[in-house]
C-alpha cells in the first residue's frame, strides 16, 4: 500500500512541507503521475469545489483516489488553507467510517492528496442512479447512517481536540463497493476547536445541508455538523434531498400530517420488520437533529447511543399510519 503521510519535522507548519512519502516519495509520485497519465481526464471519477479526484491504479496493483486542488493560471493554489486543513484533520482523525489519507505532494505548480479508493462512489451518485439506488437497500442505507454518525462521534468526543467537518453532505460520503459501509471525505473546510477561543469562522458548507444560523451567527461547533446530519439522514432514506420536506416543516409547524411511508423512497421493497422499526428510529432522529435550535439538538453521541439501542416495535398496520408529526412530537 502506499505509505502514509509522516512529517518529517512535525515542529514545521505544513506550508512548509512538500513530500511526505519517506524514502519512497519519488517513485511513488513518478507512479502517480504515470496511473493518471498526468491527470489525463480518462481517469477523473470526481469533481468538487475544491479539486479534481482521480482514479490510480499503481505498479503493486493498489487503487488509490487523488485529488488534485484546482490551481489558478500562476500555478498557485486557489485554497492553500483546504490543503493544509484536510491534512490536519486527517492526520488526527483514525476511524473505519473516516476516508483513510495515505499522502501528499506540493510544489509551486500542483497539490495532491492520497487516499483510499472506494469502489462504491459517492451517495449522491448512488441517489441518483435508478439501479444503484434500488440495490442499496434498506439494511445497508441504516448501517450507512450509523457509520456517518459513529464517525461525527468520533470527531466530535473521541478527539484530542473537537474536530467539526462543517460540510456533511450525500456528495461527501462514499461507500463501499457492497454499500454496506460509509466513509466521510473532503476535510477542507473542517475546524478543530479551541477551547480558548471563540472560534468564529467564514461560511462553510453546501447549501441546503448547512444549519440556519450559521448564516449570521459565523461560528464553528459541533451542532452544525449534526444538523447537516439530519439532512443527510433524511436524504438517505427518502432517496432525495429533503429540502421540500423541511420547507413544509417550517411553515407548517402545527399541521405536520404527511405520513412517513409516503415520503420514504419509493424505489426500494415496502418496509416490512424488522428494519421497519429502525428506520422509523432513523426518520425520528434526523428529525430531532433538525430542530432550528442549535441546544435543542441532541449531541452526536446521544445520537449514536440511540442508533445503537433495541428499536421500539411497531406492527406494519402502525407504521401506515405514523405521520411526521408524531415522530417530531415523541
Amino acid at each position: 500500500m502506499a505509505t502514509k503521510a509522516k512529517n518529517k519535522d512535525e515542529k514545521a507548519p505544513l506550508e512548509d512541507v512538500y513530500f511526505v512519502w519517506g524514502l519512497e516519495r519519488e517513485i511513488l509520485y513518478e507512479d502517480i503521475i504515470e496511473a493518471t497519465k498526468e491527470f489525463d481526464e480518462r481517469y477523473l471519477v470526481g469533481k468538487g469545489g475544491q479539486g479534481s479526484v482521480y482514479r490510480a491504479e499503481l505498479p503493486t496493483g493498489d487503487v488509490v483516489a487523488v485529488k488534485k486542488l484546482h490551481s489558478m493560471p500562476s500555478g498557485e493554489i486557489t485554497n492553500h488553507k483546504a490543503f493544509t486543513s484536510e491534512i490536519q484533520a486527517l492526520t488526527e482523525i483514525k476511524h473505519r467510517n473516516i476516508v483513510k489519507l495515505y499522502g501528499f505532494y506540493s510544489n509551486s505548480q500542483f497539490s495532491i492528496l492520497v487516499y483510499e479508493f472506494l469502489e462504491g462512489g459517492n451517495l449522491d451518485n448512488i441517489l441518483k442512479n435508478e439501479k444503484q439506488a434500488t440495490e442499496f437497500d434498506w439494511n445497508n442505507r441504516v448501517n450507512v447512517v450509523k457509520g456517518v454518525a459513529n464517525a461525527l462521534f468520533h470527531m466530535h468526543h473521541g478527539c484530542s481536540i473537537p474536530i467539526v467537518h462543517r460540510d456533511i453532505s450525500s456528495k461527501n460520503v462514499l461507500l463501499s463497493s457492497n454499500y454496506e459501509e460509509a466513509h466521510i471525505i473532503d476535510f477542507g473546510t473542517a475546524k478543530f476547536l479551541d477551547p480558548n477561543s471563540n472560534n468564529m469562522t467564514t461560511f462553510a458548507g453546501t447549501f441546503g445541508y448547512a444549519a440556519p444560523e450559521i448564516a449570521f451567527i459565523m461560528k464553528a461547533n459541533e451542532k452544525c455538523d449534526v444538523y447537516s446530519f439530519g439532512v443527510l439522514t433524511l436524504e438517505i432514506i427518502m432517496g432525495t434531498h429533503p429540502a421540500e420536506l423541511i420547507s413544509f416543516l417550517a411553515e407548517n409547524s402545527t399541521n405536520n400530517d404527511l405520513l412517513l411511508k409516503d415520503v420514504l423512497d419509493q424505489r426500494l421493497f415496502p418496509l416490512t420488520k424488522p428494519i421497519l422499526d429502525d428506520v422509523i428510529l432513523v426518520a425520528k432522529i434526523a428529525l430531532c437533529c433538525l430542530n432550528e435550535t442549535p441546544q435543542s439538538r441532541p449531541t452526536m453521541e446521544q445520537v449514536s447511543v440511540e442508533l445503537a439501542r433495541t428499536p421500539k416495535s411497531y406492527s406494519e398496520d402502525q407504521f401506515h399510519t405514523i405521520t411526521i408529526r408524531q415522530l417530531m412530537r415523541d
